[in-house]
């Protein structure tokens, strides 16, 4: 079958992630670490697995980071190589394991694509596991596949960006009949954007600011206002196209990230800006809500300056390797600083539910929105314009770019 394929190469790691930023073509070219190839299906680890045949995957920024070698290296232990990329993913079930209940040959699923004790067949399950939180199990290199956080970047699951992926049936989350593929494939960065928001408490005065508007900043404006949130929102969207999705989403106030956003940010919440001898200004007062979506050393440190004191941030963007942040902000404001990684088991309306579950009902009540996130898609043999699409969004205008095996 045909896939695009990641292989671990340090020689090439290396060239791309110090050469990449001066010749970007380098990120698609023969140097780099990805590859469209020929490989055989992959087969079901145990009979507690499926096999999906792809419909859409989307391109994530976290695999973007992988084949621009920009991501940080702190997960790389974590990874089995080679592997087939794409975690956002929408397919029907094309074979069942005998040990499979519950599931049809054809039916449409998305793929939870943590690779969680349970997936794994570890008994007895890790303690992060037993306390719900499967994103961070502890067995994540044990079991019956090979080392991965998740599917998408661990060898034996196979990955969205192929014909047919592999799933332990406790992966799988049913697509409404009434949910479009479109926005099914958002299912998975939407359930990313919810457990981020869902990681703090709101308050009716509350003003909150989501940095950046890419795929997860934009659906967590979404997820605001999808879940009722009524508060001011201010966001900061580098590109017409995201500024007008924002605004579109339900925000308040979109500011470009430019050099007078400091300006514009502390005028608008009425806060005072001091500029001390070197550096970003600092300011007295500030939003109580920030989410941060891109997870670079300026938006991080933006976040945690433009939050008042006691306030809350939520790192809900993938970091590269953050410098020069001034962590003084958090020792001096006392702030609540919180990552939210993946999903897992909520409190939503005083009861527990999967994050994907919810999702998967917040979409299907308020999912119309959301389609035109969601650009032309591409064939496999079409990756290199693909990715080179969805690393220059400000040129091509989109958000969200997918594959889509049905062409």
């Amino acid at each position: 079958m045909e896939a695009i394929l990641y292989t671990k190469n340090i020689p090439r790691y290396l060239a791309i992630r110090y050469l990449g930023k001066r010749w970007r073509s380098l990120y698609t070219s023969p140097l780099s670490c990805i590859n469209r190839v020929d490989i055989p299906e992959p087969q079901l680890p145990t009979q507690q697995w499926v096999k999906i045949k792809t419909r859409l995957s989307g391109i994530c920024g976290s695999d973007l980071a992988t084949i621009t070698s920009k991501g940080s290296v702190y997960l790389s232990p974590f990874t089995s190589t080679p592997f087939v990329l794409g975690h956002e993913i929408v397919g029907e079930i094309d074979e069942i394991g005998d040990l499979v209940e519950g599931w049809s040959i054809g039916e449409r699923v998305v793929i939870e694509p943590a690779l969680s004790c349970r997936v794994r067949e570890v008994e007895p399950p890790c303690i992060q596991c037993i306390n719900l939180s499967f994103a961070n199990c502890e067995n994540i290199k044990n079991g019956s596949i090979s080392a991965g956080l998740q599917t998408g970047f661990c060898a034996d699951t196979g990955g969205g960006w192929s014909q047919y992926v592999l799933a332990h049936h406790s992966q799988l989350h049913r697509v409404p009949d009434d949910m479009s593929d479109e926005v099914a494939v958002l299912l998975e960065p939407f359930a990313c954007a919810l457990h981020g928001v869902l990681q703090t408490q709101f308050y009716t005065a509350d003003n909150i600011c989501v940095i950046g508007s890419g795929t997860i900043g934009l659906l967590t404006v979404a997820a605001l206002r999808i879940l009722g949130y009524q508060n001011r929102i201010i966001n900061f969207a580098k590109y017409p196209h995201q500024q007008q999705f924002a605004r579109d989403l339900g925000a308040d106030v979109v500011i470009p990230p430019n050099r007078s956003r400091y300006d514009v940010f502390s005028e608008l919440i009425d806060a005072e800006a001091f500029q001390p001898e070197i550096g970003q200004k600092v300011l007295l007062g500030g939003v109580d809500i920030t989410f941060d979506c891109i997870g670079s050393s300026v938006t991080i440190d933006d976040a945690l300056r433009f939050t008042r004191a006691n306030g809350n941030v939520i790192l809900l963007g993938m970091p590269g390797i953050p410098q020069n942040i001034d962590w003084t902000s958090i020792w001096y404001k006392q702030l609540n600083v919180r990552g939210a990684y993946a999903y897992g088991i909520e409190l939503f309306n005083e009861e527990q539910i999967h994050t994907f579950q919810l999702g998967t009902h917040l979409l299907q009540d308020h999912g119309a929105k959301l389609p035109p996130l969601v650009g032309t898609p591409f064939q496999l043999k079409d990756y290199k314009k693909a990715v080179q699409t969805a690393l220059n969004t400000g040129k091509t205008g989109t958000v969200k770019t997918v594959f889509d095996m049905r062409l």
